[in-house]
């Protein structure tokens, strides 16, 4: 499974940014996808879940009503609606699949890694 990140900006503080992940390759194994963020000298954390079939999801409490993830199961791609942005929010963010089930929080759950994109909030 290869994993393309895009959609990372900069952006003033309160504004919006969208970001998508697209799978490709043997895409039936993927059982959840995920996103994380690392910021400089900080170790990377899970912001968002979901999973592939029943689409539920599950939120990190600094993104939580925030930031939604959704996913399309057809064009084999998940989004990040990242909305009220705090200069807090920038970082590297990252995606993720998993092929199993797992504690979606952790970063060993998942399989595959996206090359991730620059998400900058100014304030």
């Amino acid at each position: 499974v290869q994993l393309q990140a895009s959609g990372g900006g900069l952006v003033q503080a309160g504004g919006s940014l969208r970001l998508s992940c697209a799978a490709s390759g043997r895409t039936f194994s993927i059982y959840a996808m995920g996103w994380f963020r690392q910021a400089p000298g900080k170790e990377r954390e899970f912001v968002a879940a979901i999973t592939w079939s029943g689409g539920s999801t599950d939120y990190s409490d600094s993104v939580k009503g925030r930031f939604t993830i959704s996913r399309d199961n057809a064009e084999n791609t998940v989004w990040l609606q990242m909305n009220s942005l705090k200069p807090e929010d920038t970082a590297v963010y990252y995606c993720a699949a998993a092929r199993g089930r797992g504690s979606y929080y952790y970063r060993r759950s998942y399989d595959y890694w996206g090359q991730g994109t620059q998400v900058t909030v100014s304030s």
